[in-house]
């Protein structure tokens, strides 16, 4: 094969871009994360029964939608959280296997087969059914410098204004909103109510009847009379839309023509759906909202197109309201994708610096270096046709690589030059008989170090999830090594290679010439002392054998001390603060104890903090009136 294409250079160069391009495409496809996607997909369930309490919801809806959930493929286990809201989350999780997308659409179709069987209300509010990723991508914050907005006015900008526009920025799996939109409020007086003698569904029933679009028809609608020059459509009735004109709905006419209306019976005011929730910003009233990826999707373009919609929204804010993002999981990973491509190139200038070294001559160095880009790059689209991601273990795999894959083509120029050195041929010739010596072991290379990376591409679970992209990476970079080794670079060292000089010179008498000449003496004066050594350990079994096992001793006390993870810690710059009060504690009690927290960081440790973001009513551990959270 090698002699084809050592005779038809073009052609070489022709597979050799198309494989560069095609890994360029790739890169601009392939999702951008920090590690790969260890947790199995999960599906969340969310639905709400309001005004029962967690018991109720247990009995009436999870356990119908629980029940529901079975013939599911791939399906592994799922977790239910109740709350005294009425709330209910159910999270589905499904093996590494399983694909999101059926997964979803088999998990609406059992939650459709099942809707009758829910509660009247439920059914009235509906169930969300979305695929996300576990963990918050980041948190959108806004808050008012000079306090002319309160919370609750940030709370119904961010659900009137922001959140519809935010969930539909590809790459946004679901938004948990710390807060409720503007609602019309309505206390009934339970005294007021006997001395009518109305009950509270009489009340109910009034005002779904009273609030209410009703249309009574067209005026000129078709077939019209003839010569009608208008048509209007007629609204009898349109939905209230202010607190006067709810405390007008009339409730009830006494036989002495007398008239019960809402506002006798009952407080009515303009405030928020519920008020569970309160935010802040370092101490200041805030409105927030925590955006997660969709699966599959890429966190830093997921990132910047949430915020490049924040920044064109931002005129609608009112005035003095800011944006801010307290927690923010895209710069770390950034950071870190970053760090392993700046190792990566200086991998590739330190290979180069190091075969300038020892090869001694600058057209055999240019020969692996140009192998290095390509099969780089094909190593992109390979990992993109496997639906791999740009992570950390993928780079380290490309920078591992880089080592490897130089073996290659160093093999082929070093044999090239063997053979012109010794042999006097061109370096057509030379290429030639060498690939024929040599193209054999080029294969055997590659296949003996894909036997020991191949392995870790089946691990199960967890673990094979982190390693597969590793192990896969590393053995296409190899293996389009090989290639490379028998397509492109024959061709290289038939066209860029010169004959050898007589004197066996390259570069005389001159600084570069004198530098490689002190090298090669040391170099040979070191390898003399090496072999020397060698020959002293061989000359005696029991000390070679001592030495060993005394390095096998201090590995194994080493090994025993180091200690294990799953994956290594590393400080991303923010922490989570989870904050319980006692079983039964108002959300006043809670926000005072949040207030100590915010005091404390704010003020003891103001040298350290950036900002402090906390949700009163609402934890990782559950949401209530005890519970807050912290985004520091």
């Amino acid at each position: 094969m090698s002699g084809f294409f050592i005779e038809r250079p073009v052609f070489a160069w022709v597979i050799s871009i198309c494989i560069m391009l095609g890994g360029i495409i790739a890169i601009n496809t392939l999702p951008v994360e920090q590690y790969p996607r260890i947790a199995a997909p999960t599906i969340n369930i969310s639905a709400t029964y309001p005004g029962a309490s967690a018991e109720a919801v247990e009995n009436s809806v999870t356990q119908v939608i629980e029940q529901a959930l079975t013939g599911i493929d791939h399906l592994r286990y799922f977790s239910v959280g109740s709350d005294s809201n009425g709330n209910v989350t159910i999270t589905v999780t499904f093996e590494p296997e399983a694909d999101p997308d059926i997964a979803q659409v088999q998990v609406q179709n059992k939650l459709q087969s099942i809707m009758s069987n829910l509660p009247q209300q439920v059914q009235q509010q509906g169930i969300k059914v979305t695929k996300e990723d576990t963990g918050f991508l980041m948190v959108v914050g806004v808050y008012s410098d000079d306090a002319r907005v309160d919370e609750y006015a940030m709370n119904d900008f961010i659900n009137s204004k922001l959140l519809d526009p935010l969930s539909r920025v590809p790459g946004v799996g679901n938004i948990q909103v710390f807060g409720q939109p503007y609602s019309m409020r309505i206390w009934l007086d339970p005294h007021r109510m006997a001395s009518f003698n109305l009950t509270t569904t009489e009340v109910q029933t009034a005002i779904t009847a009273q609030n209410a679009d009703v249309s009574a028809g067209q005026l000129g609608g078709t077939p019209s009379v003839p010569g009608q020059q208008l048509n209007a459509t007629i609204t009898a009735q349109s939905r209230l839309k202010s607190v006067g004109d709810f405390e007008k709905i009339m409730l009830k006419v006494n036989t002495d023509g007398s008239q019960v209306r809402l506002r006798d019976v009952a407080r009515v005011e303009l405030g928020v759906q519920n008020y569970d929730m309160t935010t802040r910003f370092n101490g200041k009233p805030a409105a927030g909202m925590a955006i997660t990826l969709a699966t599959g999707a890429n966190a830093l373009n997921t990132a910047n197109l949430v915020k490049a919609k924040m920044t064109a929204l931002k005129p609608l804010l009112p005035p003095g309201v800011q944006i801010v993002y307290p927690f923010d999981t895209t710069p770390f990973v950034k950071t870190s994708i970053e760090g392993v491509v700046h190792t990566l190139i200086e991998a590739v200038v330190l290979v180069f610096f190091v075969m300038f070294l020892f090869l001694q001559n600058f057209r055999a160095t240019l020969v692996p270096t140009i192998a290095v880009p390509v099969v780089l790059l094909g190593t992109f689209g390979v990992m993109s046709a496997f639906g791999f991601s740009i992570n950390t273990l993928s780079m380290f795999a490309m920078v591992l690589a880089i080592g490897l894959l130089v073996d290659d083509a160093i093999v082929v120029v070093e044999n090239v030059e063997r053979i012109m050195e010794e042999e006097r041929l061109s370096p057509l010739e030379a290429t030639r008989k060498s690939m024929k010596q040599i193209s054999s072991a080029l294969v055997g290379i590659a296949l003996v170090l894909s036997a020991v990376f191949v392995p870790m591409a089946f691990f199960k679970g967890s673990t094979g999830t982190i390693y597969r992209q590793f192990s896969i990476t590393i053995v296409s970079a190899m293996l389009l090594s090989v290639l490379v080794a028998l397509i492109l670079t024959p061709a290289l060292c038939a066209s860029l290679l010169r004959p050898v000089r007589p004197d066996g010179h390259l570069y005389g008498s001159g600084p570069l010439g004198r530098f490689f000449a002190w090298f090669n003496g040391m170099f040979n004066r070191n390898r003399k002392r090496y072999v020397d050594g060698a020959r002293v350990m061989t000359g005696s079994v029991n000390r070679s054998l001592l030495g060993f096992m005394l390095v096998v001793v201090l590995l194994g006390i080493v090994l025993t001390r180091i200690p294990t993870s799953f994956l290594p810690d590393e400080d991303q710059g923010f922490l989570f603060v989870q904050l319980s009060t006692p079983s039964g504690a108002t959300k006043e009690r809670t926000l005072e104890s949040v207030k100590t927290m915010e005091r404390y960081l704010l003020n003891q440790e103001k040298e350290n903090i950036e900002s402090v973001f906390s949700v009163t009513g609402f934890s990782f551990a559950g949401q209530g009136q005890n519970s807050a959270m912290g985004f520091v």
